[in-house]
């Protein structure tokens, strides 16, 4: 009989582990409480060390419309003028993958097919149950829907995101401490590329550096981070980092308001930017401790139900990647009381690689060592090293091998 494995959670993190847990010959069925109705999310950083996870799992960067970012580039955002670029153009020789850019929409369309299709060879698909909303879950693999229905498996995976239900069958009240505000807020929008095509102050944005990350920033603490897709894609992200924010959830106008406020000092292309903003989003941020466990009987936590994260380093949807992928390796060809030790392999190898780069994701690029000293418990080791520059943290992130370090980790215990 195959592992039965529930998920609870469609998001990123979820769909990985479904993809993964699948061919590892798991049975997967996913509780998912949306009815996947409309486009959510926007895009995103695909950094090696996630990339090649997917790679792993057979996922098509084609079908996912990614592009390659060539190159990192820091602008003045009171004059508009580069002031450094990074080459990103090596990253497929120095980390063993591309650093690509993708939209959260089509990301999560290409995992979706991964684990629900269906042909001669490949394993059982994966069950997706749309609508059903979580309300508790019990170590020993129970979990109980709205509509008072009890499921139960012999491993329950929490994807359920930053409020997650089933945390709460993990951790007590006091492990889950209270998020500290950390001063900030973030924007983000979409616009499309035709909009800014039909604007002559734009238009350049729209046909050029469609392979460049750019950083817009001043002296002071704002910052603003604008990721190009490709062209055909017909999107632009927008996303806005700074301090002086209320943390109330704003109307879209409210939040354009606030936005063109904060940066009414900067160029007048990113304020002619900033007026043909639609659906503008506004959050705040919380950081939020390194929680002392993601395993409790035969639940394990992923993703932002396991380790949220704080948006510096592009790492969040990276780390619920990384889980997903080690989740399944580790389940390949095992037997139900081999699970209880599978799950502490699994923390032990996630817990302070994710926990570091938790703690790292409350700075910005080139504060590393601004960073909370508590980060050195978290070392592998008395030798483990800590990224102090934006250079070593970068190394650190990106280089990676989630497959390498299960590998090395299972033969250490033969």
């Amino acid at each position: 009989m195959p592992i039965r494995v529930i998920i609870v959670g469609a998001g990123i993190g979820g769909l990985t582990a479904a993809v993964s847990l699948r061919q590892a010959g798991c049975e997967v069925t996913i509780f998912e409480k949306s009815s996947f109705v409309g486009e959510i999310g926007a895009a995103l950083g695909l950094t090696p060390n996630g990339g090649r996870v997917l790679e792993h799992l057979g996922f098509s960067f084609q079908k996912a419309r990614t592009c390659t970012l060539k190159t990192w580039a820091t602008i003045d955002g009171l004059t508009y003028n580069t002031l450094n670029q990074l080459d990103l153009s090596n990253a497929q020789r120095a980390f063993g993958a591309p650093v690509r850019a993708v939209h959260r929409v089509d990301l999560h369309t290409e995992l979706l097919r991964l684990a629900t299709m269906s042909g001669e060879g490949l394993s059982q698909p994966v069950t997706l149950k749309l609508g059903s909303q979580v309300t508790e879950a019990h170590p020993d693999g129970t979990i109980v829907l709205q509509d008072g229905s009890i499921h139960t498996a012999d491993l329950v995976v929490g994807a359920d995101g930053l409020r997650s239900v089933v945390r709460d069958a993990v951790l007590s009240e006091d492990d889950q401490a209270k998020p500290v505000h950390s001063g900030q807020a973030a924007f983000r929008f979409l616009v499309d590329t035709s909009t800014l095509r039909s604007d002559p102050a734009l238009a350049s944005l729209a046909d050029g550096n469609t392979d460049q990350l750019s950083l817009f920033a001043d002296t002071s603490e704002t910052l603003i981070w604008f990721e190009c897709k490709v062209v055909k894609c017909k999107t632009l992200l927008v996303f806005i980092l700074a301090k002086k924010l209320e943390t109330k959830k704003a109307t879209n106008e409210e939040a354009k308001a606030a936005m063109m406020a904060e940066f009414s000092h900067y160029d007048k292309k990113i304020l002619r930017l900033f007026e043909l903003a639609e659906n503008v989003k506004r959050w705040p941020l919380y950081i939020h401790d390194p929680y002392p466990t993601w395993v409790k009987g035969r639940i394990v936590l992923v993703g932002d139900a396991a380790h949220p994260m704080l948006p510096f380093g592009g790492q969040g949807a990276m780390m619920a990647i990384e889980d997903g992928g080690i989740l399944g390796s580790l389940f390949t060809n095992v037997l139900p009381d081999q699970i209880d030790a599978r799950l502490s392999k699994f923390q032990q190898l996630r817990k302070n690689r994710v926990s570091r780069i938790q703690l790292l994701s409350s700075v910005r690029a080139g504060r590393e060592n601004e960073v909370d000293p508590r980060i050195s418990q978290y070392a592998d080791g008395p030798t483990g090293s800590i990224p102090t520059t934006h250079k070593e943290r970068t190394i650190h992130d990106y280089s990676y091998d989630a497959s390498a370090d299960l590998e090395k980790s299972l033969a250490s215990d033969i």
